[in-house]
């Protein structure tokens, strides 16, 4: 299997982030892909396809926020990273808002994902990654991996969160669409729900998203990811959301992937993209699942099973010591 990386990726190194209260040391450090990067052989640098596939997805003026608002932080006197701290909860008041302080809320969803000078560099190389992916899975390719990091899935069209400020998966999907395949599928198999991919596809039924994640009842993202959400016009029924309670291990959830599996073939894809989360694993520093490693080689063959193209795409995980090895597991067990 083809994998893509670039080591601009790395860049992106935020020091703190407000979790559970207080600032601690910032999760997604670069260190979690060099730990893939060394565990994943023949890794491959991306092509450059420019912003278009991204600019198809996000809005512009998030982009712009992402691309100047490092500079515009420092330039107002701001200390750090760009870090938002008031958020419009009730409603967002229409731009224009100039102040960065109004813009740093107005475009994230938390507190926990600080932009930097560096990260828009870093994100536009992950995204570069999983589109030279699908680039391989349309040359012929049964499947290829992205090492996406930082990872995508809780951003969404126009806002940051959970570590995640351009959505690779989304991106792929659209460019999937945009190359003329008529139905494509999102498998998320991370432990947090990937709101911003729900969020991109919600109103539509060209693309099919779902997901196996911890209960938001008791797990970020909290209001997203709930078993009732389904989509709405035109994509109604193309959302589906299988929560699992903290604890679940291999049985609950190969038997919840199995279920998204099922209603994906029904959906009939031409294109599969994985959103892949090792942060599943039972040692997992900020998750509560109870996988094992060789698991990941269990869902990964489940996957392969069903045959259709796949770009998998690389999420969370953050026991830095175990990430390789459950990378390769999964992607060992897909080939």
């Amino acid at each position: 299997m083809r994998a893509f990386f670039d080591r601009r990726q790395l860049a992106h190194a935020p020091l703190k982030e407000l979790h559970n209260g207080g600032f601690t040391d910032f999760a997604e450090k670069p260190v979690r892909a060099e730990a893939i990067e060394r565990a994943v052989a023949g890794i491959e640098a991306p092509g450059d396809h420019g912003d278009a596939a991204i600019r198809a997805v996000h809005d512009s003026g998030y982009l712009d926020f992402l691309r100047t608002g490092p500079a515009r932080w420092a330039a107002a006197g701001r200390p750090g990273d760009v870090i938002g701290y008031i958020w419009p909860i009730v409603g967002r008041r229409p731009l224009p808002l100039d102040r960065i302080d109004a813009l740093a809320g107005r475009y994230s969803l938390d507190a926990s994902t600080p932009l930097t000078a560096d990260t828009w560099d870093a994100a536009y190389w992950s995204v570069q990654s999983a589109l030279s992916a699908l680039d391989a899975v349309l040359a012929g390719d049964r499947a290829a991996f992205a090492l996406c990091r930082p990872p995508g899935h809780h951003a969404g069209a126009d806002y940051l969160g959970g570590y995640c400020y351009l959505n690779a998966a989304a991106i792929v999907a659209q460019a999937a669409r945009d190359a003329g395949l008529a139905r494509v599928a999102i498998l998320d198999i991370d432990y947090h729900h990937g709101n911003g991919t729900q969020d991109i596809f919600w109103e539509r039924g060209d693309v099919f998203y779902a997901s196996v994640h911890a209960d938001p009842a008791t797990d970020y993202p909290f209001y997203w990811g709930h078993a009732d959400e389904t989509g709405d016009g035109a994509g109604k029924g193309a959302t589906l959301n299988l929560p699992l309670p903290q604890g679940a291990g291999l049985d609950g959830f190969r038997a919840a992937q199995s279920a998204a599996l099922d209603a994906i073939a029904r959906f009939d894809p031409a294109l599969l993209v994985v959103s892949f989360g090792a942060d599943t694993w039972a040692g997992d520093p900020i998750s509560h699942f109870s996988l094992a490693t060789p698991d990941y080689a269990v869902l990964g063959r489940d996957i392969a099973a069903r045959g259709w193209p796949t770009v998998i795409a690389m999420e969370g995980g953050y026991a830095v010591e175990a990430l390789g090895a459950n990378v390769t597991s999964l992607l060992g067990g897909f080939a």
